[in-house]
């Protein structure tokens, strides 16, 4: 163990920075599918909703979660996180906000070609999955219940 050394805390730093940034896009982007579903598929608003997703998932939703994911598992290796239960946690909600984040990847190629299978009221509530996700993993971590 202790790899990292006196890297530890600056991975730690840059792990929840990125947790930052990652938590932000997907707190922001359903807000934009909900005004994006509003255009005409087509017109020259709806292009610009295409490129403001496009480049919210490019610039800061794609390279944050991969970096999440970097030095998430090196703190992993770091304290040994397999052998304590409030990792599982953590990790299950991890595991589904990563999946979210397939999800809002392929609802905005869907919206980009026109289609609107969801309701407003539908992306609304789909935008409160991240929070309660985040609620759940810094309950895991900080208060560490088992």
């Amino acid at each position: 163990m202790a790899y990292l050394g006196a890297a530890y805390l600056w991975v730690k730093a840059a792990h929840v920075i990125f947790v930052i940034f990652l938590m932000a896009g997907l707190f922001m982007i359903p807000r934009f599918f909900v005004y994006h579903q509003e255009t005409a598929p087509g017109s020259p608003e709806d292009r610009k909703w295409v490129e403001r997703e496009t480049r919210l998932l490019k610039i800061i939703l794609n390279p944050s979660l991969v970096l999440v994911w970097i030095f998430g598992l090196m703190l992993m290796v770091e304290i040994g996180a397999w052998n304590f239960g409030w990792f599982h946690l953590k990790l299950l909600f991890v595991l589904g906000l990563s999946a979210y984040h397939g999800w809002i990847a392929g609802y905005a190629k869907k919206l980009a070609k026109g289609q609107r299978p969801l309701s407003d009221k539908q992306l609304r509530m789909m935008n409160e999955i991240p929070g309660v996700a985040a609620a759940i993993i810094v309950i895991a971590v900080i208060v560490k219940p088992f």
